[in-house]
C-alpha cells in the first residue's frame, strides 16, 4: 500500500470538493485491501457481494409462461420438470434463478446445472476497426465495459452452478486473454480445465495484415475438482491397428503383447481420444441444421462439449442461446435444458427450431433424421409482461406475481389497525389493492381518508398501495394526508424516480443483422404495448405483397424525449408463410435494415443513423414473397418494434 503525502492529500480534498474524477491510482491507498496473486483492474468493475446482492440496478424478475407445448406431440421429460426457452435480459432472469423464489424454478436451478455453455457477444465491433479509422484496443472505456458485462454473469452462473458442474466460455481473439483472468479470479486457476482452439479451416478471407484468423478458443472450468468427465472421443478416417502391451512387473515396464505362437497382438481402433484442438469445419452448420441465424454453431462442436461433461437426465443452461444450437443438441442427447436470450428473433428462430426438431439431423449421422419430437417445453417472459394474463391469473397467484415485481418483502405483521397488509417494499407497509373483492370502489380521496383514519398514526411516514392503474384515481404518484405519502405502485408501470436508483430501461431489438451481437442490459420490468400497424395484403399470380402503411411504437419517444415517427422505431418483421392457426413457425424474418433496402457500410454508427433517417422518410414499407412459398391458407406476420414489442396479424390468402 502506498502512504500518502501531504500533496495527496490536498489534491484528493480538492477532488471531492469540486467533483473532479479520482484517479485510479490512489485506490488501494483509500481503500487498501488483501490483494489476490493478480487481478483484472478496470472501470466500472463491481464488488462481487454488490453483483450477488440486489445492490444495482438488475433485479430478479417475476417469470411469465407465453405458452408450453406438451401434451402427446411434446412428451413432458418427467413429472416435475419442463425445458424452459425465456426471452429477457439474461443478468436479471440469473439473478431470478439465484433467488430461487419463483414457483417455476424454485427448487430446481440453483444449484443443479450440471453445464454451463455460453456463446457470448465477442465484444463490440466498433472497438475493432479496420486500416482507417483503426480503433482496436484504444476505447478502453467500451472494453471494461464489455468485460463487466461477461463478468457479472459469469460472477451468477457459478453461484447457480452444481458443485460438481462445469462450464465452456466460448470467445474469439478480441478479448479471450482478459475473460481468463476474470475466469481464474471466479473460479479458481486451479479449476482451469483446457483452452480449446476449434479451429474452422473453410473460412477465406482476402488480403489482410497478418495470418488468417479461422479459430475461436472456448475456456472450460470445474466448480470443484470432482466433475462429470466423459472424455471427448473423434472418429479416425480409418480404422488404426496398434500393437497390444501388457505390463511386466518383473521390468517394470510395458511389454508388446504377443500370441501363443509368437506373434504380435494388435488392437483395432476406429476412434481416438481428442486434444485440445478441434476441427470442425463451420460448413458442418450447413451440412446440418442451418437456422440462417447469424453466429449459428455446428451440433458437432456442442455435442463434444455437452457429452463429455453431462449424462442423460442432467440440466444443460445457455444464456445467450442464439439459434438455440445449444438446446437442440441438449435435446437430442436427452438432457433437461434451459435457454434465456434477450432477442426476439432468437427465441422465434429456437422454438421453430424445436418444434422441428424431429425432421433434423441425427447427430451421429447426418444422412439419417433425428425422428423423435421434443420433450415438452414452455416459452417463458421476464421483464416484459403481457398485462392481460396478468389479470388472467387467480387471486393467490396475482398476489405473488404484483409482489415479485415491485419486490414486496415478507412481514411478521400481517394487519395494521384491522387494515391487512401485504408486506414490505423498503421498510415501509405495502397494500394489494383487492380489485376482485372491491368491484365498483376505487383508490380515490375518500378510500384513502378512511384507510388514514385506521392506520395513519400507526405506520411512519409512507404506505405504498398495488392496485390496476384504472383503479387508481390520481394522476399524481402519491396522495398526503398530514405526514403521510400513500405511494401508488401503478399496474402497467407507473413508479417515479424516487423509488428507483436509475430509470427503467427497455431492453432493445436491432433494426440491422449487425446489430445483432450489441451489449444490452434491461433494467426493471416493462408491460406490453402494442405498435399501432396498418398493412394490407395482396395476392398475384406469383407473388405476396405486403404493404406496412403505419408503424407507430406505443412509446412514442426514444432516449433523449425526441418524438419517434413513423416508422422510426420498426426492428423486425417476421414472418410465416405456413401459418396452421395454432403456432408460429417463422419461415421468414427481415431487419428493418432489409426492407429499406439499405447495405451495410463499413462504419456501423454511420450505418444506423442511416437506417433511423430512412425509417423516419417512409410513409409505406413493401415487401413481396414468392406465391409458390406459401402452402397455407393462412399467412401470420409479426412486426416487432425495438423494444421488444409484438404487433401479430393473421391474413387469409386466396
Amino acid at each position: 500500500m502506498t502512504s500518502l503525502n501531504k500533496n495527496d492529500i490536498e489534491f484528493l480534498i480538492d477532488c471531492l470538493k469540486t467533483g473532479k474524477e479520482v484517479p485510479a491510482i490512489y485506490k488501494y491507498s483509500l481503500f487498501p485491501t488483501k490483494q489476490k496473486e493478480y487481478e483484472l483492474v478496470y472501470a466500472g468493475k463491481m464488488r462481487k457481494e454488490d453483483v450477488i446482492a440486489d445492490t444495482e440496478e438488475a433485479k430478479p424478475v417475476p417469470l411469465q409462461i407465453e405458452k408450453i407445448f406438451n401434451g402427446n406431440k411434446y412428451p413432458k421429460f418427467s413429472k416435475d420438470w419442463t425445458n424452459l426457452l425465456v426471452f429477457g435480459d439474461n443478468l436479471q432472469i440469473l439473478k431470478t434463478f439465484y433467488e430461487d423464489k419463483d414457483p417455476l424454478i424454485k427448487g430446481k436451478v440453483k444449484g443443479k446445472v450440471k453445464l454451463v455453455y455460453i456463446d457470448p457477444p465477442f465484444a463490440t465491433e466498433s472497438d475493432f476497426k479496420g486500416d482507417k479509422g483503426q480503433k482496436a484496443y484504444t476505447d478502453k472505456t467500451k472494453g471494461a465495459e464489455f468485460v463487466e458485462f461477461i463478468r457479472r454473469r459469469i460472477l451468477l452462473l457459478k453461484e447457480i452452478l452444481a458443485d460438481d458442474g462445469a462450464i465452456f466460455v466460448h470467445l474469439d481473439w478480441k478479448k479471450t486473454h482478459y475473460i481468463k483472468i476474470i475466469l481464474d479470479e471466479v473460479f479458481g486457476e486451479n479449476n482451469f480445465k483446457n483452452e480449446i482452439i476449434w479451429h474452422y479451416p473453410d473460412k477465406m478471407q482476402g488480403n489482410i495484415l497478418g495470418l488468417p484468423k479461422n479459430h475461436n478458443v472456448i475456456l472450460f472450468y470445474s466448480k470443484s475438482q470432482i466433475f462429470t468427465w466423459n472424455g471427448v472421443k473423434i472418429a479416425l478416417d480409418k480404422n488404426r491397428k496398434i500393437n497390444a502391451r501388457i505390463w511386466n512387473p518383473e521390468t517394470g515396464k510395458l511389454d508388446t503383447l504377443k500370441d501363443e505362437n509368437g506373434k504380435v497382438v494388435y488392437n483395432e481402433y476406429s476412434e481416438k481420444g481428442a486434444d485440445d484442438v478441434w476441427t470442425i469445419p463451420q460448413a458442418e452448420v450447413t451440412k446440418s441444421d442451418n437456422t440462417g441465424y447469424p453466429t449459428e454453431k455446428p451440433e458437432s462442436l456442442l455435442k463434444r462439449i455437452i457429452s463429455a461433461c453431462t449424462n442423460p437426465g442432467d440440466l444443460v443452461l445457455d444464456v445467450f442461446a442464439g439459434s438455440g444450437t445449444t438446446l437442440a443438441v441438449a435435446e437430442k442427447l436427452g438432457r433437461r435444458w434451459i435457454g434465456c436470450d434477450i432477442g426476439k428473433l432468437s427465441i422465434y428462430t429456437t422454438q421453430k427450431r424445436l418444434l422441428q426438431i424431429n425432421q433434423s439431423k441425427d447427430l451421429d449421422n447426418i444422412k439419417e433424421r433425428y425422428g423423435k419430437p421434443a420433450k415438452s417445453f414452455g416459452v417463458v417472459a421476464s421483464g416484459l409482461y403481457d398485462l392481460g394474463k396478468v389479470f388472467a391469473l387467480q387471486k393467490d397467484d396475482y398476489i405473488r406475481f404484483v409482489k415479485d415485481l415491485f419486490e414486496i418483502e415478507e412481514s411478521k405483521t400481517t394487519s395494521i389497525g384491522g387494515v391487512e397488509v401485504d408486506g414490505k417494499k423498503r421498510e415501509f407497509y405495502t397494500k394489494i389493492f383487492p380489485y376482485w373483492d372491491l368491484k365498483n370502489v376505487s383508490v380515490d380521496e375518500k378510500y384513502l381518508q378512511e384507510l388514514h383514519k385506521n392506520i395513519g398514526k400507526k405506520i411512519d411516514g409512507r404506505f405504498y398501495i398495488i392496485a390496476p392503474a384504472n383503479n387508481v384515481d390520481f394522476i399524481s404518484d402519491y396522495y398526503q394526508i398530514n405526514d403521510v405519502r400513500y405511494y401508488f405502485l401503478k399496474v402497467p408501470y407507473q413508479i417515479i424516480k424516487e423509488l428507483h436508483k436509475v430509470q427503467f430501461k427497455k431492453l432493445r431489438q436491432p433494426q440491422s443483422k449487425k446489430q445483432i451481437n450489441n451489449l444490452d442490459d434491461a433494467i426493471g420490468f416493462h408491460f406490453v404495448r402494442q405498435p399501432e400497424v396498418k398493412s394490407e395484403i395482396k395476392s398475384t399470380k406469383d407473388k405476396i405483397i405486403l404493404k406496412i402503411k403505419k408503424f407507430e411504437s406505443a412509446y412514442s419517444q426514444n432516449e433523449t424525449g425526441e418524438k419517434l415517427e413513423n416508422f422510426e422505431s420498426l426492428a423486425m418483421l417476421l414472418v410465416d408463410l405456413n401459418y396452421d392457426g395454432d403456432k408460429f413457425m417463422m419461415t421468414h424474418y427481415y431487419f428493418a435494415q432489409d426492407l429499406l433496402g439499405l447495405k451495410k457500410k463499413d462504419d456501423d454508427e454511420e450505418n444506423d443513423e442511416e437506417i433511423k433517417d430512412e425509417l423516419k422518410k417512409k410513409t409505406e414499407i413493401t415487401n413481396e414473397f414468392p406465391k409458390k412459398e406459401c402452402t397455407s391458407k393462412q399467412i401470420m406476420a409479426i412486426y416487432v418494434d425495438i423494444y421488444g414489442n409484438e404487433f401479430r396479424e393473421v391474413f387469409n390468402i386466396k
